[in-house]
This record gives structure tokens, sequence and C-alpha cells, in this order.
């Protein structure tokens, strides 16, 4: 698996090419977390936003599919007793309904076959009036340097969309979604955050 390969390198890889919104986004999310929420994170990586997460809320499920991102996601959260870390589909949750305070899911909708059927999944699992936080790049924008994309791509990456700001937008919009907040980390490759509260 492609994302296993590159899960050693992955960090160093993202701080070095775009490290003012990989370290950015963490802050910016951790922000919409409480103290007495209980969180999953679907597509954790390797935990660059849990180790944001996790000192704010009461507990935090931190989810991937790959054995190689949960690896680095337990070495970056070691020192935090309030996380899980579980390997997990996204798209087939094993957990009941209404669950979690909120729910995040990090650059992970681009790599998708059925981004909708996970944006449902994301959906049932979080409380009502609770938040789906789904931070995606927007490196379909003008002005983006598209040389990491393209190295990913080359080296196994498979990506099933690009956004820019207003094809991100589109996109909530065509599976129904209304009452979305969104807002922007700049840098070299920005990062769109969409914030859905379930009604």
């Amino acid at each position: 698996m492609f994302w296993d390969r590159v899960s050693g390198l992955y960090d160093l890889f993202e701080t070095v090419y775009n490290g003012k919104v990989y370290r950015g986004l963490g802050k910016r999310i951790a922000e919409e977390i409480g103290q007495d929420d209980i969180v999953l994170e679907c597509a954790c990586g390797t935990g660059a936003i849990s180790k944001y997460i996790a000192p704010k809320c009461k507990q935090l499920i931190a989810t991937d599919f790959s054995k190689g991102m949960l690896k680095q996601t337990s070495r970056n959260c070691r020192k935090y007793s309030n996380i899980k870390i579980k390997r997990a589909d996204m798209t087939q949750l094993k957990c009941r309904d209404n669950r979690f305070d909120k729910v995040v899911a990090g650059n992970v909708i681009h790599l998708l076959e059925e981004p909708y059927a996970a944006l449902k999944e994301l959906e049932r699992v979080c409380k009502t009036g609770g938040k789906i936080i789904i931070p995606t790049y927007i490196n379909a924008s003008k002005g983006v340097n598209h040389m990491a994309v393209r190295l990913l791509e080359v080296a196994g990456a498979n990506f099933k969309r690009q956004f820019d700001i207003n094809s991100y937008k589109k996109f909530f919009e065509d599976a129904g979604y209304q009452n979305v907040d969104y807002y922007i980390v700049q840098g070299r490759m920005p990062c769109a955050v969409a914030i859905i509260t379930k009604q």
C-alpha cells in the first residue's frame, strides 16, 4: 500500500514542502474542540492533527486504514493517555450512531472512490448538533505549485479529484449540505476546512 510505504517520510515531506499549513491546520482544528468532547478522527495519517486535538478533548479515537500511518500516530501521540488508535475504514465505521461530538477527516476526501458515502458515514456517527470537520488541500487553486501533487502521483498516490475553494464548496452543496462554514489555512499549498454542523 502506498501510504504504508511513505508513512516514515510523510511528516518530513509535509514539513519541508508545506510546513506552515501542516502545523497551522492542527492548531486551527483544535480551536473547534471542547474539553468534554469525544472525538473521532478518520484518516489520521501520522497524527499531525491528532497531536493538537488530543490535549483539547476528553477522548480521541484516531483511525486510519494504513498500518504504517498508525505506527507513526502512535509514536507522535504517545504522551497522550486519552487517545485510542485503531485501524478502520471510514466508509464502514464499526460504531453506533450519534456517538461523537466532533468528527474529523483530514486530507482524504480527494482520495476516495465514494466520498459521498464516506460523508454519510461521518454524519451517522456524529451527534446531532455536533460538528463534522473536513480539511482538504485546495491544490487546484491558481498560483499553487503542483510539484508536490505530481511527486506523490509518480510515487503511487491516487488522487480521485482536486479542488479549488469554489469546487470544494460545490462538492458539499451537491451532497445536500447547506449549513457549512469554510475557512482557509494559507500556505504554499492552502487547505480549506469545511465545518458541517449536524442538524
